[in-house]
């Protein structure tokens, strides 16, 4: 089975975990596009969705699924979204699609985080994949610095030879060569760096459940909360 076609199998499996009449937290990426698209089967039972990316509002709304603004609803039943990495205790690498900080208000704003993903993703020890850490750009060469002094690489992610800019108009550093063996304190300890915005360790608003992809179908792994 492709790795594509195992990003199908959760997105179409996470539709389980979607209630009628219940708004539905939708994050970011080729896994979660696969969603989105499974989703459109039922937009006529749900008011709409809550979207963390300009690109996956662009997608729901192409299908007409109606998007709502964070701000104008309340607690959400479920959070829909992939991630890089993922670890047996649920803690979560994400922002390789650059949507890291509005992932991680829409699943702070909801009750349940599914996280959907293939086997590749599993690991025991966060810190292989690129770090991601959405900054403000004045601070970018001071925070790489930081980084070095934790043994860590920094470097800006670049696009089309230029800085790439988020959809909250900020830069993201990509760090490499990091074990991180606390997730929950390494999350608290970079988001006090000054000019952090957000750090791509979802600890504090880990999964509850992930749906991972694999050769023989849908493993469901469920975390403690």
């Amino acid at each position: 089975m492709t790795q594509d076609e195992l990003k199908t199998l959760v997105g179409q499996a996470a539709l389980k975990y979607v209630m009628p009449g219940e708004i539905v937290g939708v994050g970011t990426g080729s896994t979660v596009n696969k969603f989105i698209d499974a989703l459109a089967t039922l937009k006529d039972q749900i008011p709409g969705a809550v979207s963390s990316s300009e690109a996956s509002t662009a997608r729901l709304k192409a299908l007409g699924i109606p998007v709502f603004e964070a701000n104008a609803v309340g607690e959400i039943a479920v959070y829909i979204d992939g991630a890089d990495e993922i670890d047996a205790q649920g803690f979560m690498v994400k922002g390789g699609g650059a949507a890291l900080t509005r992932e991680k208000i829409v699943a702070a704003q909801s009750s349940r985080f599914v996280c959907i993903a293939d086997e590749s993703k599993l690991v025991k020890r966060l810190g292989a994949f690129p770090l991601p850490v959405e900054i403000i750009p004045m601070a970018s060469a001071r925070l790489v610095r930081q980084f070095e002094a934790l043994g860590a690489q920094a470097r800006v992610r670049l696009q089309e030879g230029a800085p790439l800019v988020t959809d909250n108009g900020q830069y993201i550093l990509d760090v490499t060569g990091l074990q991180i063996a606390d997730p929950l304190a390494f999350e608290s300890q970079i988001n006090q760096w000054p000019g952090v915005v957000t750090v791509g360790v979802f600890a504090h608003q880990k999964a509850s459940v992930c749906l991972l992809g694999t050769a023989d179908g849908v493993k469901t792994l469920n975390f403690s909360v």
